[in-house]
């Protein structure tokens, strides 16, 4: 498979909400191998597909990252049905936007819906970091970055750090 180059924030790309694949699943393992192997490059624990260039509705993590062994995941056309009231705010990183780590409120549960790369339906609740990763991922689907989550000031502080 192929790494690919990570768009950088301000592309414009990564401000604009992603395309259901729907039945099309035409190209979608390829998409998700050459993204898991991108992500691992980076090292990163959830690459979405817009910061790859593509603008579909999908992403993959792995949230054990350097820890333990890979156990890689693929999600095409996730939809986030439920969330706990229970947030926790904590430090994220993109690598889209390297060098940052901005401090974002996230739900510590969700229920995630989602269709695996043979199309067949999915539906799991995530905790913890899996639960903050997949909204993290989910959001750059729906045109979001993490710069997008915080106050107008520290939004600009953290914009005055950045180096793209």
């Amino acid at each position: 498979m192929s790494v690919l180059p990570i768009l950088r924030w301000p592309d414009a790309r990564l401000s604009q909400p992603c395309a259901a694949f729907g039945a099309d699943m035409d190209g979608v393992a390829e998409l998700a191998a050459d993204m898991l192997d991108t992500m691992y490059d980076a090292p990163g624990r959830g690459l979405a597909a817009p910061q790859v260039g593509v603008l579909k509705r999908l992403f993959v993590m792995d949230v054990n990252g350097k820890a333990g062994p890979r156990c890689p995941r693929v999600f095409v056309d996730p939809v986030i049905e439920a969330r706990t009231d229970e947030t926790a705010f904590g430090p994220e990183g993109c690598l889209s936007i390297p060098g940052i780590q901005a401090q974002v409120a996230r739900a510590v549960g969700i229920t995630l819906s989602w269709r695996d790369l043979d199309g067949t339906a999915r539906r799991e609740t995530l905790s913890g970091f899996s639960a903050i990763c997949a909204q993290h991922e989910i959001d750059h689907l729906d045109g979001l970055v993490t710069l997008d989550r915080v106050s107008p000031a520290d939004r600009a502080a953290l914009e005055a750090q950045y180096r793209p």
